[in-house]
């Protein structure tokens, strides 16, 4: 703290002892030496309170940091959920152009009218309107649902 060797704090120790006498000397030595360590005690305790402080802050951004890498990663997988769905209600929900064309291409271009594709689509899009968001049902020929929230649903 402060660089004060021997010989300065024999200079003092005279000063003092010619300053304040032989009689009261001891007196003044021992307040200052309580004065001193209640300063000593008061510069501990700023240290500390500030060295907490620091750490809180720390812990802070370390938290802050944590709960912006946690809603990235869930936004991410909600993004590569809604390409699933998406995807699924392509290929499982709206088969009716895949069923037509094939149609098309075995039985010849007018197996199927306009008219007739068009009422199936409609009957679709209703079918699809009528799921809950979210959640896809898939009928089978022995007329058992699957659904996409619930596969063991029978």
């Amino acid at each position: 703290m402060f660089d004060i060797g021997f010989t300065e704090l024999l200079v003092i120790g005279v000063v003092a002892l010619l300053v304040v006498g032989p009689e009261r000397l001891p007196k003044v030595a021992r307040t200052a030496g309580h004065l001193l360590g209640r300063f000593q005690r008061y510069v501990s305790s700023v240290k500390s309170d500030i060295s907490r402080e620091v750490q809180l802050e720390e812990l802070r951004k370390a938290g802050q940091t944590f709960k912006e890498s946690v809603e990235n990663t869930a936004l991410g997988i909600q993004n590569r959920v809604e390409d699933t769905e998406y995807t699924i209600r392509e290929e499982v929900v709206n088969p009716a152009d895949k069923v037509l064309k094939a149609m098309a291409v075995t039985e010849g271009p007018n197996s199927v009218t306009e008219a007739e594709m068009e009422k199936i689509r409609n009957e679709q899009e209703m079918a699809a309107a009528a799921q809950p968001t979210g959640q896809t049902e898939i009928a089978f020929e022995d007329n058992n649902t699957v659904s996409a929230n619930n596969p063991n649903k029978t």
